[in-house]
């Protein structure tokens, strides 16, 4: 932890902040009495004196920008924001009521965890709070959770830590066990650092790190993505013919450092991106970029390759792949389209991504893409190397720059093998039909968005052009039957280099 504590305002402070003026209506009631012994009620009394709540949680709905949602929240000033049996009956009645009503839910935690003068009993009541979550998630509507400071145990481990989108109060203290728990099992101090919310970011288990001031204008973004009409109308794009290119010409193009990747794609044809980050168990890999966005109105969970973060030293890893498949999860839990973005030189090889079992995540992706049942759609941006490449393709429909290309390996890799020396790369290029025009007769790409003569000559145009015709692709398999598409998609990749 730093010296100096973060700032710990108070949940209703907090709401004043990100709720628009006037529009909040509390779902509180009257609280079950769980009061056993007089000691425990004369602590109550105190508590609601000193925060001026009658629990250490409140619930409610109000607007952000204009749409409705609904709110829990924990008051640290109410017994450390302790979570006992009224308070969790309070939490949970909200929840379902959330759910009942089809209202995205804000959680803003600030809590010390369980409810100590209550027993093993208020420790138990982390379980119908993480149900009550899992049945929001299970219904499609989204669940946003802004961690305060300080959060830690029971509240960190059940609805704390089950959002689609996480973020938290910078510096907050957020961790499982509390720094004066353990330095009294263990007799010495937590590590510093270790449980703070940069800390967690850093790790791959929040989205985002921001003061309060920026809390509503973040929720309204993601909400324009996760509760945007899944039928959307766009205008229709009209595919331009490509010139004749020779294979070796589209790789080496492809390869150009000032060539447009995927954060020029979202910067010039997106809105209201939201970044998320890492897996969320606990490991981030800067070179697969995981957002919500949205194209021509059209909404997505968008993961794509970033070339402008991998090196030969850091090349794509498991890591990536393991978030990659955090994106896929959070595409069928909330019913949205998934948008897969190809730009990468290969994956890892080294000890460490065997170890990390690259193979199977590679498996596992591929697995999930040709199997779930929310619209897809691949991007083959640039380069296409081997199996970090085919890790994201399978798809409904599949879009190509016109010098993107796909190959097992690179050709250079391939020419090795067949030749044995590297020299012959271009000729592989040509004789494997790794260049989109070749890509498009057997099969495997159904639109090319042409470049004029290079994207890294016209970045923005391209990149609209690019997120037009994406747009369209998006609102075209948004309309469909899904079991038409999963079917189709299925018998695309069954009898693909099948002959007629």
């Amino acid at each position: 932890m730093t010296a100096e504590a973060p700032d710990r305002p108070s949940v209703m402070e907090l709401l004043h902040t990100v709720v628009d003026d006037g529009s909040f209506v509390s779902w509180d009631g009257p609280l079950v009495d769980v009061s056993t012994d007089q000691a425990y009620a004369t602590t109550l009394a105190k508590a609601r004196e000193r925060s001026g709540l009658d629990e250490s949680v409140l619930t409610g709905k109000g607007l952000v920008h204009g749409r409705p949602v609904a709110l829990i929240g924990c008051e640290f000033a109410f017994l450390a924001g302790s979570i006992g049996v009224a308070a969790a009956e309070r939490l949970v009645s909200a929840v379902e009521r959330a759910t009942a009503e089809g209202l995205p839910l804000l959680a803003t935690t600030a809590s010390g965890g369980t409810r100590m003068q209550e027993g093993t009993i208020a420790f138990l009541q982390m379980v119908k709070i993480s149900a009550a979550i899992s049945a929001h998630k299970a219904a499609g509507l989204p669940y946003l959770v802004y961690l305060r400071h300080p959060t830690t145990g029971g509240v960190f481990a059940s609805w704390g830590s089950l959002g689609h989108v996480t973020i938290a109060q910078p510096q907050a203290l957020i961790g499982f066990l509390g720094p004066r728990v353990y330095e009294a099992l263990y007799d010495a101090p937590f590590p510093d650092g270790v449980q703070t919310a940069e800390d967690l970011h850093r790790c791959g288990l929040l989205d985002g790190v921001i003061p309060a001031d920026g809390l509503a204008a973040l929720i309204a973004r993601a909400l324009n993505v996760l509760m945007a009409p899944r039928q959307v109308t766009v205008p229709s794009v009209t595919d331009e013919p490509v010139p004749d290119v020779d294979a070796w010409e589209s790789v080496t193009r492809s390869r150009d450092p000032a060539r447009p990747g995927v954060r020029a794609l979202l910067r010039h044809a997106a809105a209201d991106v939201v970044p998320l980050n890492g897996t969320g168990e606990g490991e981030s890999d800067p070179s697969l970029l995981l957002a919500l966005a949205r194209f021509g109105g059209a909404p997505c969970v968008l993961l794509g390759e970033d070339r402008s973060r991998q090196t030969p030293h850091d090349p794509l890893g498991p890591a990536a792949l393991r978030t990659a498949r955090r994106g896929m999860r959070l595409a069928q839990e909330l019913n949205l389209p998934l948008v897969t973005v190809i730009d990468t030189a290969g994956a890892a090889l080294s000890p460490e991504a065997e170890e990390g079992g690259l193979a199977g995540e590679i498996a596992r992706c591929l697995a999930e893409l040709i199997t779930m049942r929310t619209p897809t759609v691949s991007v083959l941006l640039g380069q296409g190397s081997g199996g970090a490449a085919l890790a994201l393709l399978p798809a409904d429909r599949v879009i190509a720059a016109q010098h993107g290309w796909l190959s097992p390996l690179p050709p250079e890799g391939a020419s090795a093998i067949v030749h044995r020396t590297p020299d012959k790369a271009p000729q592989m290029a040509t004789e494997q039909g790794v260049r989109s025009a070749d890509l498009k007769s057997a099969g495997i790409v159904d639109r090319i968005v042409a470049e004029h003569p290079d994207a890294a000559e016209e970045p923005v145009d391209f990149c609209e052009r690019l997120g037009a015709t994406l747009a369209e692709e998006l609102a075209t398999v948004l309309a469909a039957d899904a079991d038409d598409r999963v079917a189709a998609r299925w018998q695309r990749y069954r009898n693909l280099g099948l002959p007629d």
